[in-house]
């Protein structure tokens, strides 16, 4: 997952430099910024740098490709859900082609994973894994830290209805 976001990051990180981002979309500075302290992190020498760069140039297309292919398949699988006359059939298609643009977009982030793995030495390989668990237990933190705070800050329904009883007065 974490060489997922490395690799992820750095396909996203050249169009957001282009790009102005949407308001209150996440800081693509901030997810390179991350990025470029990992690469730091691990030592990698120029060769390396290198490496990694034209791993990541060459599959960026392939990349953007699939994962337009996947947003356009699952549009369309909504649509034909949500259509006035939902098709059996038609869904049972839409499904498969979602699946197979899921599949792809796998494929290719998996494939750069590994490529990207094969130019680490073992005390780098080493190091990765070890920000990777801490980049999980940080991902897995926040999770925990929204559900709990979408707990609280939810309404206590369970005792909502007599509250609103006891505070409204009389229509006398």
């Amino acid at each position: 997952m974490f060489l997922a976001f490395l690799t992820v990051s750095s396909f996203s990180t050249v169009r957001a430099q282009n790009e102005m981002p949407p308001e209150g979309a996440p800081d693509q500075r901030a997810a390179g910024n991350r990025r470029a302290d990992v690469l730091q992190e691990l030592g990698l020498s120029r060769e390396q740098m290198q490496q990694y760069r034209r791993i990541n140039g060459e599959r960026r297309p392939a990349m953007r490709a699939a994962q337009q292919r996947f947003k356009e398949a699952t549009r369309a699988l909504d649509q034909a859900v949500y259509a006035d006359a939902p098709d059996e059939a038609d869904i049972q298609i839409r499904i498969k082609e979602a699946q197979a643009a899921q599949a792809e977009v796998i494929k290719i982030r998996s494939l750069t994973e590994l490529a990207v793995r094969r130019i680490l030495t073992a005390p780098q390989l080493t190091r990765f894994r070890d920000a990777r668990r801490r980049f999980e237990a940080a991902v897995e933190e926040r999770r925990m830290n929204n559900k709990e705070n979408r707990r609280l800050n939810a309404p206590n329904r369970r005792f909502g209805n007599r509250r609103q009883r006891t505070n409204q007065q009389p229509n006398n």
